[in-house]
């Protein structure tokens, strides 16, 4: 269902993606909607969504879902997460609450809410039986966390039976063990009704709103410099200019362009320089191309939670000419980075390295955000 600019699988993917415990996810889904499912993924975790998400298919009934789930899991999972993507809005808090309340006590964990109504018991025609002591009650929600190896051998033991539960809670409890219960969320009711979506649409646009409050954002500068080389080819801002004279001298491909624009990423995030990640006593980068070192400098940053917003390369050269091939090297670079490049070229009047036509230098800007309500991961 659409939900949003997005849908309600994607945004209860992005909850579990910016929880701080590191979780991986199967998702199960309608067999014909497993294509759909993997590209919502991609979009929700990038390069690294079949690293972080599995995609299986559901079955007859909810209890033969989770049990196809289950036979997905990563046999070292010691913790297990059951919940429902119609559950959307699930703060990311609320999966590191149930994580960790699953590791400390070993025991079935469910997320609740007390009841606000007053619960009334009614007969068939619609009488009135009773009113419940709704202090006694609460509402479940998901996630439901388990030990792994307690809500396998619930399933497994309790076979065909387990379809007759409407929760995992109480399919554990029948397969006698304990289950506890912690506080939960507001933001985590579940999407059965257009009342619902509409509830969920309002949610988002409060979300949003304390999401651009919460942004922290970061600007990098990196500078770098080569001397020409004539017996190399030379790469500039991701090109190869096979028409140059001379190439730049290094341990690498010399690239001026991209190495400056790396020190100014890793600059931005704090995460050092070019130079203690990719040193020159390293062979894994001997002859590396700039885009080697972009493209695991920007991995480097999404594991830190950061997202490059843009970057600026200035050039400073006499030869090559710059102008000729600006847009090919921002495509270039762009598509590295996934963020909007922009390159300009000038020249030194004659001062420097630069100015004797001896060599290439680069200056680069980086604009770096993440969203600043929780810390980087470790």
């Amino acid at each position: 269902m659409p939900l949003g600019e997005s849908t309600v699988l994607e945004h209860a993917l992005g909850g579990i993606r910016r929880a701080a415990t590191s979780m991986r996810v199967v998702a199960v889904v309608p067999e014909d909607r497993m294509r759909e499912a993997e590209a919502i993924a991609r979009r929700v975790y990038g390069d690294d969504a079949t690293a972080f998400v599995s995609i299986a298919p559901g079955g007859p009934t909810r209890a033969a879902s989770v049990a196809h789930g289950l036979e997905a899991l990563d046999a070292a999972a010691d913790v297990v997460l059951v919940h429902d993507a119609a559950r959307a809005l699930t703060p990311p808090e609320l999966f590191d609450a149930v994580a960790a309340a699953v590791l400390d006590g070993g025991r079935g964990v469910v997320p609740v809410l007390p009841i606000a109504d007053t619960i009334k018991r009614v007969d068939p025609d619609g009488g009135v039986i009773e009113t419940v002591d709704r202090d006694a009650l609460a509402a479940a929600q998901t996630p439901q966390g388990f030990p792994a190896g307690v809500l396998v051998a619930a399933y497994r033991d309790l076979g065909d039976a387990a379809s007759t539960h409407t929760d995992d809670a109480s399919l554990v409890a029948a397969a006698g063990h304990p289950v506890v219960t912690i506080r939960g969320s507001e933001l985590a009711f579940k999407i059965t009704t257009p009342a619902d979506l509409e509830r969920a649409e309002a949610a988002l646009g409060l979300r949003a709103a304390r999401a651009v409050a919460q942004v922290e954002t970061r600007t990098g500068v990196g500078v770098d410099a080569h001397a020409f080389d004539p017996g190399r080819p030379l790469w500039l801002g991701g090109v190869l200019w096979p028409e140059a004279r001379a190439g730049l001298a290094g341990h690498s491909d010399g690239d001026a362009a991209s190495h400056a624009l790396v020190d100014a990423l890793l600059t931005a995030a704090g995460l050092g320089d070019i130079g203690s990640r990719f040193g020159t006593d390293d062979a894994r980068y001997t002859g590396a191309s700039g885009a080697v070192f972009l493209r695991e400098t920007v991995e480097a940053l999404a594991r830190d939670g950061w997202r490059v917003r843009s970057a600026a390369v200035e050039i400073i050269a006499n030869e090559p000419r710059i102008a000729p091939r600006r847009e090919e090297m921002q495509a270039a670079l762009s598509a590295v980075i996934g963020a909007p490049v922009t390159v300009a070229g000038t020249t030194s009047d004659g001062l420097g390295i630069t100015g004797r036509g001896e060599g290439v230098a680069a200056v680069a800007t980086a604009l770096i955000e993440r969203d600043g309500s929780r810390p980087p991961r470790p």
